[in-house]
């Protein structure tokens, strides 16, 4: 009897196959064999993997404190028919409160404790402890803080950026620029930085997290010696600020109850909220300050604290509300959706992430 040939699929196709699937198979499908737990684990599979976005879901994780929880949330399909079940058992540092995330790139998320920083991988648990900066080391709760964490394409290196200021001393105000480079595991003070920006803050008094965007951290801060609001960005390659300003109509607007940044499609975004009335506006073309156009008002009712996070491709509007749920809007303001994914009533904070199977130099994986 004639034996038959086993199957047989060169590499480059098992690569391309797996380069298909999504995250969450591919860490199941490390242990199928050791050539698969070595294409699977090379950095290089990563990032083409990471490219394909088609491959890699956008979710949200919620970080809560009574009780404590941490969630990862595969938001979309969880507002569509409410059968995303959330993933609790993710790795948290020992510091766990006070925790707060200040922002994502790549798949990582960076976490700011009180005594160390982490950059964090939730899909495959890997993560890095890297150190607070000089200036927070030394004031700590002194001072106030704005994070921005980016990623310069240019140099490959992942960039948390530190705008800090001293708020007990306006006569003599100034700002600090710190930035940590992953590469070279280092804090620099960017020189000749003594600007004149804090903080902007509206709900719950804590100023909203340096939003990416075209390759530049934004923040909505305040111009201390006009008192004016403006948007400032930090270039990730260039190492340099750029003051934006905001639309004619919202200048003088004092009746703003919470606002903040956001990307709507493909466009750097502002929302305000007023009286249960949202407005967007969305800079057509970047930096230039004439390319400021309304797109949307709509009332949102009695919902409390609603902040647009998300746009889907057909132009609806993806929100949190109070820090408890999510809410879906089309481009006519008409609810489509609503759903909740934390029990505590004070709410939680969340970041939204694609999932990926990048690491870092240095890793820690999950036990």
């Amino acid at each position: 009897m004639e034996k038959k040939a086993t199957p047989f699929l060169p590499l480059e196709m098992i690569i391309q196959i797996l380069l298909w699937l999504p995250v969450k198979s591919l860490i199941r499908f490390k242990s199928v064999c050791k050539l698969w737990f070595s294409v699977i684990s090379d950095p290089n599979f990563a990032n083409s993997h990471f490219l394909l976005a088609q491959t890699n879901s956008t979710r949200i994780v919620s970080i809560s404190a009574a009780p404590p929880q941490i969630r990862s949330i595969d938001f979309e399909a969880l507002l569509n028919d409410g059968s995303a079940s959330p993933n609790p058992n993710l790795w948290l540092p020992q510091s766990y409160f006070p925790l707060q995330m200040k922002g994502s790139c790549r798949g990582f998320i960076f976490l700011h404790c009180s005594s160390n920083n982490y950059l964090w991988n939730p899909s495959t648990g890997f993560h890095k402890q890297i150190p607070l900066s000089p200036i927070e080391s030394r004031f700590g709760a002194y001072f106030h803080y704005l994070y921005g964490f980016g990623y310069d394409q240019s140099r490959d290196d992942y960039l948390v950026v530190l705008l800090s200021y001293d708020p007990a001393v306006p006569a003599h105000f100034k700002s600090h620029l710190e930035i940590f480079s992953l590469t070279n595991n280092t804090w620099k003070k960017i020189e000749d930085t003594c600007i004149p920006y804090r903080g902007h803050y509206y709900y719950y008094y804590y100023p909203k997290v340096g939003l990416l965007f075209n390759g530049a951290i934004h923040w909505l801060v305040t111009h201390h010696g006009s008192s004016v609001t403006v948007i400032v960005a930090f270039d990730l390659m260039e190492k340099k600020l750029l003051e934006i300003t905001l639309p004619y109509s919202f200048v003088g607007h004092h009746c703003v109850s919470d606002i903040g940044l956001w990307v709507f499609g493909e466009f750097l975004s502002l929302w305000a909220m007023t009286d249960g009335i949202v407005e967007i506006w969305v800079m057509k073309q970047f930096t230039v300050h004439y390319s400021w156009t309304k797109t949307h008002v709509f009332p949102i009712g009695a919902i409390p604290y609603f902040s647009p996070i998300y746009s889907t491709k057909n132009g609806d509007i993806i929100g949190t509300i109070d820090g408890t749920g999510l809410v879906k809007y089309n481009g006519q303001g008409q609810m489509l959706g609503h759903c909740s994914y934390c029990d505590d009533p004070r709410g939680s904070q969340v970041v939204m992430y694609t999932e990926s199977l990048l690491s870092l130099l240095g890793d820690h994986e999950q036990v």
